[in-house]
């Protein structure tokens, strides 16, 4: 184990962030004054972090680093168990690294769990939140940010052996969330929708009674109309857009899940717009279903990419087809950036999105998505509307909303401690 605190490199998301702590820049439009600063911390303000990932290009490691960050703003002594850790210079987190393999996920995930158990017995302090079923310890949260028992793992390649791996990544997971979860029964079970609560609830009725929702949280200021247009408009003359096309942002891995092939085939009913897609697949396969149905140069290809406001902010609406999410930080993100968004009615995007007020809620079917594609290009002023109402929402969703419930919760749980 590495006890030293390191920062391979600084995602762009958070040096925004730390810009605003500093005082470099004003706190954004729609970020809630809640004085966290002036609430009292927990009479034992230490907590342990373990996680996979904290910081960096992934939803969920960029919600932890702003989690740490926020709390050590407040005073706690935070402790971060985990394979990586990219958080600011001075952020004084201790970051004890988990040293082993990141793939294949049927290796790696039981050694993590294995390696990060025996870490958080060796370094625990104070209270002890796990990010998800990670360790066989007994912890006091389990932030739950995927239910296994209810998702079905899509292959993103169709080889046999990428098939099997990913049937027995589905069964690890399984297994390892029932007997985390048992394990730490006593703990609070934090979902980060109000859709992933009620998966908890119904298929761990025993963890009822302690499972609560603490949303995630957007950064409203750094995804915002407005802020990117320069690189936006860089980005569209790199990638050839031509001038007055409308553009469809799909933004995520796991395409097959996400619906991005369902997307692509509705171009073929939706000639007005260009597909940008942003983030990691199976690119090949995608390219030669484009070119199958001719939309190949309609489609364009940025790979993962930390420039994702920019991507917002080249664009005239979200798209998204997924099966199954339990937040989708994107769809939060392209809403705070003024996008009218065009998606499933999965977690979370069900508690943002009302049909027709500030976006379209949709059924994983070509010709459904195309359709509403075609009525935004129809009516100008409609996408205005519809943005403008997505923004307004997302507002409600802030990370210092957040950052405040995780607060909440520890002072609670820290009570009895200082007695």
């Amino acid at each position: 184990m590495d006890a030293a605190f390191t920062c391979d490199s600084l995602a762009m998301l958070t040096r925004e962030r730390m810009k605003e702590l500093s005082g470099e820049r004003p706190a954004a439009e729609g970020r809630t004054a809640v004085g966290l600063a002036d609430r009292p911390a927990p009479a034992t303000p230490e907590l342990t972090i373990v996680a996979n990932d904290i910081g960096g290009v992934g939803g969920m490691e960029r919600q932890l680093a702003e989690l740490v960050i926020e709390l050590a703003r407040l005073g706690y002594k935070v402790t971060v168990i985990a394979r990586t850790c990219e958080l600011p210079d001075g952020t004084g987190a201790v970051f004890h690294r988990v040293r082993g393999p990141s793939r294949p996920f049927a290796i790696a995930y039981p050694w993590f769990v294995l390696i990060a158990s025996v870490a958080v017995l060796r370094w625990r302090r104070g209270i002890v939140q796990a990010t998800g079923a990670i360790v066989l310890t007994p912890v006091d949260v389990v932030a739950v940010h995927y239910c296994h028992r209810v998702a079905t793992p899509t292959p993103s390649r169709s080889t046999r052996l990428f098939r099997a791996h990913i049937r027995l990544a589905g069964v690890l997971k399984r297994i390892g969330e029932s007997v985390c979860f048992r394990i730490s029964r006593a703990a609070r079970f934090v979902c980060v929708s109000d859709g992933v609560a009620q998966e908890v609830r119904e298929y761990h009725p025993g963890l009822a009674s302690r499972t609560l929702t603490i949303h995630n949280g957007v950064d409203t200021e750094t995804f915002a109309p407005g802020r990117h247009l320069e690189l936006a408009r860089a980005m569209r003359s790199e990638l050839g857009i031509g001038e007055g096309r409308l553009v469809a942002a799909f933004v995520g891995g796991e395409w097959e899940r996400k619906g991005l092939r369902l997307v692509i085939e509705a171009l073929a009913y939706a000639r007005e717009w260009d597909l940008v897609v942003a983030g990691g697949g199976d690119e090949k396969a995608y390219r030669e279903l484009a070119d199958a149905l001719g939309v190949g140069g309609a489609v364009h290809w940025l790979g993962i990419t930390r420039e994702v406001p920019a991507v917002y902010e080249l664009a005239d609406a979200f798209v998204m087809a997924s099966s199954y999410e339990t937040f989708s930080l994107v769809t939060f993100e392209a809403a705070a950036s003024g996008l009218p968004i065009v998606a499933t009615p999965v977690s979370g995007v069900r508690e943002l999105i009302e049909d027709g007020n500030n976006g379209y809620l949709i059924e994983r079917d070509p010709r459904a998505i195309a359709e509403r594609l075609r009525r935004l290009a129809a009516e100008p002023q409609l996408r205005i509307r519809l943005g403008r109402a997505a923004r307004r929402s997302a507002l409600a969703f802030t990370s210092e909303r957040m950052v405040a419930g995780y607060h909440e919760l520890y002072s609670r749980l820290a009570e009895p401690r200082s007695r």
